[in-house]
């Protein structure tokens, strides 16, 4: 029987390649994996992981089109992150200079949940899992 596992990664099309590396390392924490320059698509792939596991594919190509920047208009809505502290994750975004909207209670669980956006404007969420 087929059965998934799990999610493998989720893959972004950035149109800043440094800027996108620099806030999915330095600001969010993601280890390189490996980073390959592809010659024959002008750009590069680079695979990102988180301490869990999970993982980030950042690709950049020549002139991608923009995001649409409907927030419920088909495709990824966001990608989110499992955070152990709001006021630390929002103090921590803050001091790197990433705004963060206001914290909103999820109805269903009662877990506290935020956003900010990464240099593409792809909304990312912070979940407070306990």
């Amino acid at each position: 029987m087929f059965e998934i596992e799990g999610v493998h990664h989720v893959a972004i099309i950035v149109s800043d390649y440094i800027r996108s590396k620099l806030f999915y390392t330095e600001i969010l924490g993601a280890k390189v994996i490996a980073e390959t320059y592809r010659v024959e698509r002008g750009g590069y792939k680079l695979d990102l992981e988180f301490p869990d596991g999970s993982k980030i594919e950042l690709f950049s190509f020549p002139n991608p089109p923009k995001r649409l920047n409907y927030p419920e208009a088909c495709g990824l809505r966001h990608l989110a992150f499992k955070v152990k502290n709001m006021e630390s994750c929002i103090s921590y975004l803050t001091n790197k200079g990433v705004s963060c909207e206001s914290v909103r209670v999820d109805k269903l669980t009662r877990m506290q949940y935020t956003f900010c956006k990464d240099p593409d404007g792809l909304p990312i969420e912070f979940y407070q899992t306990y």
